[in-house]
């Protein structure tokens, strides 16, 4: 079911300065700041040879990261995101065999513009997965 893995997100304090030194230090190639209010993050992506990270900051108090970072002041590895070819059938299969999608099950739109859940750490080694729709 699941493609391979599309990215790794690392929650942080002050997203200029995490992007800085992933460009900086590392020389990576860092994307412009994208805001999703709709998720509560403001995020860029650290483009990789072979996936990408995703580095997110949150967007005001209610945001749903604002809690992770509180735990994490100094920020950490937040989630993984795994392509699938069919969102919807990957969220059946997954509630029919018992696991917990975040919400109500309707996937989001997300950072790359295409369909998003988020399925519960508890039911994946304790690991918040981010599943995401293969672009066609």
């Amino acid at each position: 079911m699941i493609g391979r893995l599309n990215h790794v997100a690392i929650a942080v304090p002050d997203l200029k300065a995490a992007a800085a030194t992933y460009r900086d230090a590392l020389g990576a190639k860092v994307s412009a700041p994208q805001e999703l209010p709709e998720h509560g993050v403001t995020v860029c992506f650290v483009n990789l040879p072979n996936t990408k990270i995703e580095l997110l900051e949150p967007l005001g108090k209610a945001s749903p990261v604002a809690k992770f970072m509180q735990d994490n002041a100094s920020g950490g590895i937040h989630h993984v995101c795994y392509e699938v070819d069919d969102i919807i059938a990957a969220r059946d299969r997954l509630l029919a065999q018992g696991a917990r999608i975040i919400g109500d099950g309707t996937p989001k739109i997300g950072a790359h513009g295409l369909p998003v859940l988020f399925l519960h750490p508890k039911d994946f080694c304790g690991t918040l997965v981010e599943l995401e729709q293969r672009s066609a």
